[in-house]
């Protein structure tokens, strides 16, 4: 199975300027090839992998990988899916977040690769320079406002109630002149991105035939949605972003092994290097077996060991097994405030581990584990109860400063499932 096979059987293929052309020209040697970001925010979230992943299966495959950092065309903002336009950034934003973004870039595509490294762009460097009349003379004219108009990004937006800027309306030619300059300066014959983008990218095949005379192709790839069609890569507390400090390794690994059923076939194909083979096999494991969900356990190791690393994965995996009642061990203070964030947490007067200690029994009272102490004693003479995911055996347990994690936070579980934290303000 060539390059080509493996995209469409991965389902990464939503439509191509000319396949075949394409085809061909793959199987005559290297090409380069570009996907672009604009840094809108200081970070990239799950719904921007599609585009560093597939450029990373073509580096994988012997081509020139290109991350084009929108430091230009992000002062502007890309219309295409948006039903009103952005906020403008300043410079000093936009000039922090590619600061921030290419980090991000660096975790993903090889930048030190023998013979094909990656390379990281930034369009400010070649837009910034051209005056606007310049601009105007050597790149407006090439394009026809008819077909400019017939763009489904520009349609929708003027049959909206917001209408559209001229600003965004001149979105897709920046972004057709990064192509030609890229396909100019760099040899790249190749432009992929989100379905959504198919109208800026044949806006710069169109163009460098008019302007080099010499082919260039358009790739796009599925925007990714959730099973019920709505946005992928959102949560109740906001976007999943690739950045560790807004969305932990932990929370990162938890959004992937909670994947829908109906999508985690697809999303291990889209999502992951694992080969055919790998893949069909998890998904019969889970069609025999949905709930010993593998395939989930599979997708979200497999993800967050590429977004974050090995060890970052093994934390995550860490924090999880503490809600499964594996003992904590050697659990950093980080993972462990993982897990505080996503179970129910109440204050602990440091004053009631004094001296006596704080009886069990009022502390599950407390932490709503238990409706009263009554219940409590029942609860704990069942073996039910465990402090720190170590068992209470005796009913007269009291809690201490001795069973502090990291001197603030105390674990406390009922059965499998029912935890809750006191934490010492």
């Amino acid at each position: 199975m060539n390059l080509i096979e493996d995209l469409q059987w991965r389902g990464l293929l939503a439509d191509c300027t000319d396949l075949d052309a394409l085809n061909r020209r793959l199987s005559e040697g290297p090409l380069a090839l570009y996907c672009g970001f604009d840094p809108t925010g200081d970070s990239l979230h799950v719904g921007h992998l599609m585009g560093q992943l597939t450029l990373r299966r073509f580096q994988l495959a012997g081509h020139h990988p290109i991350a084009l950092a929108g430091g230009a065309t992000g002062m502007i903002g890309d219309p295409s899916g948006k039903s009103a336009e952005r906020n403008l950034l300043t410079r000093e934003q936009l000039a922090h977040n590619v600061a921030s973004i290419k980090g991000q870039l660096a975790r993903l595509l090889d930048f030190e690769a023998a013979g094909n490294p990656a390379r990281l762009v930034d369009n400010a460097d070649w837009t910034a320079p051209i005056s606007y009349l310049d601009f105007l003379r050597d790149v407006g004219k090439y394009f026809s406002l008819n077909v400019m108009l017939a763009k489904d990004s520009v349609k929708s937006r003027m049959e909206g109630d917001n209408g559209i800027s001229y600003t965004e309306f001149s979105y897709q030619l920046l972004q057709a002149y990064d192509f030609y300059h890229l396909r100019n300066a760099h040899q790249c014959e190749l432009q992929i991105g989100g379905s959504d983008q198919w109208g800026n990218i044949t806006a710069g095949t169109d163009f460098i035939r008019k302007k080099l005379g010499v082919p260039a192709w358009g790739w796009t790839f599925p925007l990714i949605t959730k099973a019920d069609g709505t946005k992928f890569g959102k949560t109740e507390g906001g976007a999943v972003w690739l950045d560790p400090k807004r969305t932990s390794p932990y929370k990162f690994y938890q959004f992937f092994v909670n994947t829908e059923d109906a999508k985690v076939g697809e999303y291990l194909r889209k999502f992951t290097f694992l080969s055919r083979a790998e893949i069909e096999d998890l998904e019969a494991k889970h069609a025999a077996n949905p709930g010993a969900r593998e395939a989930h356990k599979a997708l979200a190791r497999a993800v967050t060991a590429l977004v974050h690393g090995e060890a970052a994965l093994a934390a995550a995996l860490k924090a999880s097994d503490i809600l499964f009642g594996a003992e904590i061990g050697d659990t950093t203070e980080e993972t462990f405030r993982d897990v505080v964030g996503e179970i129910p947490t109440k204050p602990l007067e440091c004053a009631k581990l004094g001296a006596q200690g704080y009886a069990l029994t009022d502390a599950l009272v407390q932490a709503g584990l238990a409706p009263s102490k009554g219940q409590a004693r029942k609860d704990i003479e069942g073996g039910g109860i465990y402090v720190n995911n170590v068992r209470a055996a005796e009913i007269a347990r009291t809690l201490t400063e001795g069973d502090l994690l990291f001197g603030k936070h105390i674990l406390l579980r009922k059965g499998k499932r029912s935890y809750a934290v006191l934490s010492v303000a």
